[in-house]
């Protein structure tokens, strides 16, 4: 019991010290991007100002870390660093709300050699994506055309930002955080690896702060779920925004519920209002990625609070209002909740006459289309970012170029 305990003890400092450690994360990175990664920033403003090839690198980005929460967090460290613009950064966590629900869809493969239980669990798995796919097919637009949640969201960053005061060189979290950046950046010595470092700080520190909350959380509340905790849609949607806010991943969340469709626990209609609460319980990991990116910048009093840092903001406040409009549309009205159910069981039919449908569903829709898209673009960055300085060489040392010519000849004569 002592050991319990303990270990339980043990694992909430960890939980503080990943967190803090993930707070040092994204300052470094924006450290980084203002230093010799401003030109590479510039051509990742050009290169994602598309709203299609920012949706699809969020897609991409996050079946292949696996987590909204590490995209949405390096989003936000980027953003307010200066290298994304707020356009395409909104388009790219559109993406990555989209791109979070393969890992539902990989352990729903699990039940693949029982044909009731996995018509069950593809389906549980595709209410998810089938419920961003809408809403993305709806917002996107609008945000194109009208910048809805990008105004909003601005609103909403800049009151963030001034209200909680992490620009204020008194601020706790700058305290705390901005000697170790500091230190790293002396340390390392480059950039480069400042970058590289604070990236993958961030990553890890996310992914291990996940790992500790779902081993203190979700054992303790796996008993629990069954029928009662979904009487109703408002009950699920709670139950799926606090438990996906303890354990910072809307993957795992989501991904938990699999199984228990499988063997025919809970209903679709019981599992839809439940992802929609894990969408919005999600967000609050981009929520603490722009608190820790606004704290890494002095304002000194009266003076304007650089705009990248609201910047930051902005963008974890409109994964906020895109995740709250797709439960807008769908959650109060009966025959629209209906829709993302009605076509997750139809894909789950489909998929049932042959098994390498589920298999060739997920490769082509979660990554061959948005590598076909994103590919010559983000090539474009890193063909042409380092080829600039190559390019002034010749201009500036015609003499040693000259020299060289005239030294290889020498011999011969």
């Amino acid at each position: 019991m002592k050991n319990e305990k303990l270990l339980t003890l043990l694992k909430i400092l960890g939980v503080f010290t990943c967190l803090y450690l993930f707070l040092i994360g994204i300052g470094g990175m924006g450290a980084a991007f203002k230093g010799e990664f401003k030109e590479t920033a510039a051509k990742l403003l050009e290169a994602t100002r598309s709203p299609f090839v920012g949706l699809f690198i969020g897609i991409l980005a996050t079946t292949i870390v696996q987590s909204s929460s590490t995209t949405t967090s390096l989003i936000v460290g980027l953003v307010a660093a200066g290298a994304l613009d707020v356009t395409g950064a909104i388009f790219m966590v559109m993406g990555a709300n989209v791109g979070t629900t393969v890992t539902a869809k990989i352990v729903s493969l699990g039940h693949i050699t029982r044909k009731s239980e996995f018509r069950r669990a593809f389906a549980a798995s595709s209410v998810h994506d089938t419920f961003n796919l809408i809403t993305v097919a709806i917002m996107l637009p609008l945000e194109y055309s009208f910048q809805i949640l990008e105004k909003m969201a601005r609103y909403m960053g800049t009151a963030f930002v001034d209200v909680s005061g992490v620009t204020k060189p008194e601020n706790y979290v700058k305290k705390a955080t901005k000697p170790v950046i500091e230190w790293m950046s002396d340390t390392l010595n480059s950039e480069l690896w400042l970058l590289i470092v604070s990236v993958a700080i961030t990553f890890f520190m996310l992914f291990a702060i996940v790992k500790l909350l779902q081993s203190l959380v979700l054992k303790k509340l796996e008993s629990f779920f069954d029928a009662y905790l979904f009487r109703n849609a408002a009950i699920a949607f709670v139950v799926g925004m606090c438990l996906t806010v303890l354990v910072q991943s809307s993957s795992i969340t989501t991904s938990l519920i699999v199984p228990l469709a499988g063997a025919g626990v809970i209903r679709l209609q019981q599992i839809f209002p439940f992802t929609i609460g894990a969408n919005i319980g999600t967000t609050i990991t981009g929520l603490l990625a722009a608190l820790a990116a606004a704290s890494a910048v002095d304002v000194a009093p009266g003076e304007p609070i650089p705009s990248e840092v609201v910047a930051g903001a902005t963008v974890a406040f409109a994964h906020l209002l895109f995740n709250l409009s797709g439960a807008i549309i769908f959650l109060p009205y009966q025959p629209i909740r209906e829709l993302p159910v009605k076509f997750a069981e139809w894909l789950a039919e489909l998929c049932l006459r042959n098994r390498a449908i589920p298999i060739a569903v997920i490769v082509v829709v979660f990554y061959l289309i948005p590598i076909g898209v994103t590919w010559n673009t983000v090539a474009d960055v890193f063909r042409e970012t380092p080829s600039e300085p190559n390019q002034e060489e010749p201009a500036g040392s015609p003499p040693e170029s000259g020299d060289k010519n005239a030294t290889t000849p020498q011999p011969k004569e």
